[in-house]
């Protein structure tokens, strides 16, 4: 777009001369003031959602955690299919995670992980409905209900994003700039091959800095270290 616009100026220019090109410049400022602001706040959003996924693992492992100890409050002969069936549910998320590109394999352990959900929910209701120490079910009963409901907030952080709409905006604000770049350049009776390449690139990288923390399962950004809490806490869960 830079070389459309620098085109289109040197026209201008051949035919009122560089006064064809007045004001120019103060819309291009404007236009890159407004594209840099937008970048900002979209970059600050990405880092946002991506600081608050990375918390929302931290919190599913401790709730796990947390309820799968308090197994121990239970009458013993409940314990060994309760341990049994939190070993499975932490083996699904693990795969639902693991998978996540995949789609198919994707909807298969999440549909497995919430069938164990609801094979917990009814074997801890059954444990403690009719236990002798009702510190059990005080205990173990909303501590698995936050095991539950902190699923349901990792998949709404899994499906938000920033508005496809913003995304257009910022590349045809990019368009726009680059346009209006070429435009001023246009004097120039030689083309800066570097300052074209640095812009696009800087546009670039940018573009890819805030599309990588949107979708950390995609790019160099990550969440594996974080995943591995899952992993650590299921193999701290004996066989």
């Amino acid at each position: 777009m830079e070389v459309v616009g620098r085109v289109v100026g040197a026209r201008r220019i051949a035919r009122g001369g560089e006064s064809a090109l007045e004001g120019n410049a103060v819309v291009e400022g404007s236009l890159l003031a407004l594209l840099g602001l937008l970048i900002a706040f979209t970059f600050s959003g990405a880092q946002t959602r991506f600081e608050a996924r990375r918390a929302l693992i931290v919190d599913e492992a401790n709730a796990i955690d947390t309820a799968y100890r308090r197994i121990d409050l239970l009458p013993l002969e409940s314990q060994t299919m309760l341990r049994d069936d939190f070993r499975r549910y932490l083996d699904a998320r693990i795969a639902f995670y693991r998978h996540l590109i995949n789609a198919d394999q994707r909807r298969r352990e999440h549909a497995r992980a919430e069938g164990l959900q609801d094979q917990i929910w009814r074997d801890v209701i059954d444990a403690t409905r009719d236990g002798p120490d009702s510190r059990a079910a005080l205990l173990l009963v909303p501590a698995v209900n936050q095991m539950i409901d902190v699923t349901t907030a990792r998949d709404v952080a899994l499906r938000t994003h920033t508005p496809v709409l913003i995304f257009i905006l910022i590349l045809l604000l990019e368009l726009a700039c680059a346009f209006f770049a070429g435009l001023n350049m246009a004097r120039s009776k030689r083309q800066n091959r570097f300052h074209v390449f640095a812009f696009a690139a800087t546009l670039a990288l940018t573009a890819y800095a805030i599309l990588d923390l949107e979708y950390p399962r995609l790019g160099l950004t990550n969440l594996a270290s974080v995943d591995a809490l899952l992993v650590e806490l299921r193999a701290g869960m004996m066989m």
